[in-house]
């Protein structure tokens, strides 16, 4: 069992995380997310879609979340960011984080990656969502522990969901969550015109159970 080095992450700014890369760990990131490094630090395309294997990379296909993953392994610092996004670091104990693939900015390369069909929790709740957002009906899992650097637009905030007491979530403000949590997509007519929102998207994210969600305050699709 390799030695657990230094945490993977650590916040520079809202904008930048930087990662320490240790020999015999790799880190996964997105293709385009390295701004600077140092050290002995190689960056290489990873066509097996990290460790969720070939499947993984047919779910993203499928799922139209065809980001490109990128290895990084040596001994060294590197510098991530993407497109000016908001970054966040969420570390993960043994549980399960839900995310869409063109979120991840970096990840431990310990965590297990996968890919869920989100229809699967709550029935019809990634069909409609995926038409509310954009987004396809299938989201990427990591699991184990480690860290995730995420990306979102003006910020990004962790909301906790505790047993009973579901969050509300606008689908479009939706980034990640994680835990032992149910998600549900319900109608909401009139609440968007309600507080002058106004741009047609009538539902709502019921995420119920215990974990947390992590909300952006803008609703710009990366």
């Amino acid at each position: 069992m390799t030695t657990a080095g230094p945490p993977a992450f650590r916040e520079i700014n809202s904008k930048m995380v930087e990662a320490t890369v240790v020999p015999g760990q790799r880190l996964y990131s997105q293709r385009g997310a390295m701004l600077a490094y140092q050290g002995d630090v190689s960056f290489t395309p990873d066509i097996q879609g990290g460790q969720g294997g070939v499947m993984s990379m047919i779910g993203r296909r499928v799922a139209g979340e065809s980001t490109p993953l990128m290895t990084v392994e040596g001994s060294g610092t590197v510098l991530f960011g993407h497109g000016g996004h908001h970054v966040q670091v969420i570390t993960l104990s043994g549980d399960t984080l839900y995310v869409e693939a063109d979120r991840l900015l970096a990840f431990d390369g310990a965590l297990r990656q996968g890919t869920m069909f989100m229809g699967a929790q709550g029935g019809v709740m990634g069909m409609v969502r995926g038409q509310v957002t954009g987004q396809g009906l299938f989201t990427t899992t990591l699991q184990g522990h480690g860290s995730v650097a995420v990306m979102a637009h003006g910020g990004v905030i962790e909301v906790p969901i505790t047993p009973g007491r579901a969050v509300h979530v606008d689908p479009q403000a939706y980034v990640a969550h994680h835990g032992d949590v149910r998600n549900k997509l319900s109608t909401a007519l009139g609440w968007r015109d309600m507080v002058g929102r106004g741009s047609g998207e009538a539902f709502q994210l019921e995420l119920s159970g215990s974990g947390a969600v992590y909300v952006q305050a803008s609703e710009e699709k990366l």
